[in-house]
Formats: structure tokens, C-alpha cells, sequence
């Protein structure tokens, strides 16, 4: 496990696009935000670039990648926005200079993919988070998502009670483990590739967008025939937007499918977690420890930086 190196107060924040092309006008808009929290940004060279519906080639957008991580006056590195195409990339990536320039990296939705890769290849911590032109630069941002960036700023153990959302057991238990996952349909189509999600042992997170019960009750059915559900040593449910049924057609309730897979799993199973495509949005580190307990209605989460940078 490599934990990065903590922001200090004028430290750069690289920006770039490895999925789809995102909004320019929310992404501009959003780099106030991080100015006024002390933080210089540096947007990579292809961030604007479209191609298809990628935002720029995939050589593109791996040297975006790439360059930010070699440069060591950018001292994270947070994602444009989602949608698709990391995937595409993640066989290209050059985990060895991940490895030898370990920094912050931030995003969520279709970055799910890059994370686990990152993660099983390298060891690195990154962070599931709100992104510039998905969220940050629209006018509905949440006071707490924004707080939500503290934690990039100091060693910081985070509690997720019932204080900030209503919290639903599912299934009964306290267990301790890696938080891995994040978009579920990311997660599926890792498996039976390289960079198959790991979770043995693990604390499995798990949220999508528009997705009606049927494709979730798919994902879940696919999960639970490669072993991943019963590898895992507890499931954190997050946000499922939108997650409703088609018009004029029979179906079960988004509830209903959750509790289909998950309430005899024997683990301890949470739903209610306001992190993923939501507001506000919780941010949360992936591949720290953490605590999953149904008998408190809690998830304790270890910090995600260390120290401070050089």
C-alpha cells in the first residue's frame, strides 16, 4: 500500500480527460474552486480534444496520463469527468512510473477502472471523488462535497454515520478490510480481464447512474457467480440515481434486487451511502482500511495521505 504525500497550500493540480469528452464550460468554471482552497491548476495538454465520443485518442489521453504523473510539480491529479473509455487504456499504462512518482488521483465513475487497475498493479491509494466538469462546476455543488477535498489536505480518519444520510442494514455484521470497487458496471467489466477487481477479504463499494433494476440485478447476478460477493468480507451500497424501472413495464424495486443478492450474505451489508453520482457526494479513499459495522450503522475509514509534499 503506498499512501501519497498530503497537498500543502499552493501546491499544483493536474487535470485531465482520460475518458470522455467533458464539458468545458463546467470544467473552466470549476477551476475557481480549487484556486480559492490555495491550490494552483494545470489542465493537461489534451483536456479539451474530442474524438468520437472520447475525449481525444487514446495515445491522447494516456499521455495526459502519463505526463502528469512523471511531472513532479503536479501534486495530484483529479479527472475531468467520466462516461467512457479507461478501459481502453489501462494495458497501456506505465504502472512502473506510477510506481516511482505516486501521487494523489481523483474521480469516480468510469475512472472506477483505472483505480482498481492502479490500485492491484502498483498499491497506490486513490480517491473516489467528485470531478471538475461533472460536478464542481455546476450550480447544484454541495456544501459537503466540497469539504469533502479536506481530506487531501492532512491525515484525516473520516466516520460515515447516520448523521449524514439514512443508513439501511441489509445484512448483519462488523467486518475490517480494503474499501475497493466504486461504479458497478465498471467493476463487471473488469472480470475475466487483467485488471479483474480483487475482492477477497475486501470491503466492496458499489454505486452506478441510470440504471434500471433489471441491468443492477444483472451486475449483481455476474458478481455473484464469479465469487466476488462471497470473497468479500462486507458490501458498502452507495448511491444508485435514477435507478427506475422502465415505463409500462413489470419490475422488482431497485430494494428488492439489493436484497435478493445481498441480505444472505452473512457479512455485514450497508446501503444508503450517499457516494457516487449524487449530491452531495461523499469522497472517499480506496485501498485504505476501513470498518464496516451494522451494529453501529458505521463506516470508519483510515486516512488516504501522509505527511506533506516535498
Amino acid at each position: 500500500m503506498i499512501l501519497p504525500k498530503a497537498l500543502q497550500p499552493g501546491d499544483t493540480i493536474g487535470v485531465i480527460a482520460p475518458a470522455s469528452p467533458p464539458n468545458i464550460e463546467n470544467l473552466k468554471k470549476a477551476i475557481p474552486f480549487f484556486e480559492n482552497i490555495g491550490f494552483k491548476v494545470q489542465l493537461g495538454h489534451y483536456v479539451e480534444e474530442v474524438h468520437g465520443y472520447l475525449a481525444g485518442t487514446d495515445e491522447q489521453r494516456l499521455k495526459d496520463l502519463h505526463d502528469m504523473f512523471r511531472d513532479d510539480n503536479i501534486k495530484a491529479i483529479i479527472c475531468a469527468g467520466g462516461g467512457y473509455g479507461t478501459g481502453r487504456i489501462a494495458a497501456s499504462i506505465d504502472y512502473d512510473l506510477i510506481k516511482k512518482h505516486p501521487k494523489i488521483f481523483w474521480g469516480y465513475s468510469d475512472i472506477t477502472y483505472l483505480h482498481t487497475a492502479i490500485r492491484q498493479q502498483t498499491g497506490l491509494i486513490t480517491f473516489h471523488g467528485p470531478m471538475l466538469a461533472s460536478d464542481i462546476g455546476k450550480d447544484d455543488f454541495h456544501e459537503h462535497s466540497k469539504q469533502a477535498f479536506n481530506q487531501l489536505s492532512q491525515p484525516t480518519p473520516m466516520i460515515y454515520d447516520h448523521t449524514y444520510s439514512e443508513l439501511k442494514v441489509i445484512s448483519k455484521g462488523d467486518a475490517n478490510g480494503e474499501i475497493v470497487g466504486g461504479n458497478l458496471s465498471l467493476i463487471v467489466n473488469s472480470l475475466g480481464g487483467p485488471y479483474e477487481i480483487d475482492t477477497n477479504g475486501k470491503l466492496l463499494f458499489i454505486e452506478d447512474v441510470d440504471e434500471p433494476p433489471y441491468r443492477i440485478d444483472s451486475f449483481l447476478s455476474q458478481l455473484k457467480h464469479a465469487g466476488k460477493l462471497d470473497d468479500a468480507a462486507g458490501i458498502i451500497v452507495g448511491d444508485f440515481n435514477n435507478a427506475k424501472p422502465k415505463k409500462d413495464r413489470p419490475s422488482f424495486t431497485l430494494e428488492q434486487v439489493l436484497n435478493d443478492y445481498l441480505s444472505t450474505l452473512n457479512k455485514p451489508v450497508i446501503s444508503g451511502f450517499k457516494i457516487g453520482h449524487c449530491q452531495p457526494h461523499y469522497a472517499i479513499p480506496l485501498g485504505v482500511q476501513a470498518n464496516l459495522s451494522t451494529e453501529a450503522k458505521r463506516l470508519s475509514i483510515e486516512p488516504g495521505v501522509i505527511g506533506g509534499s516535498s
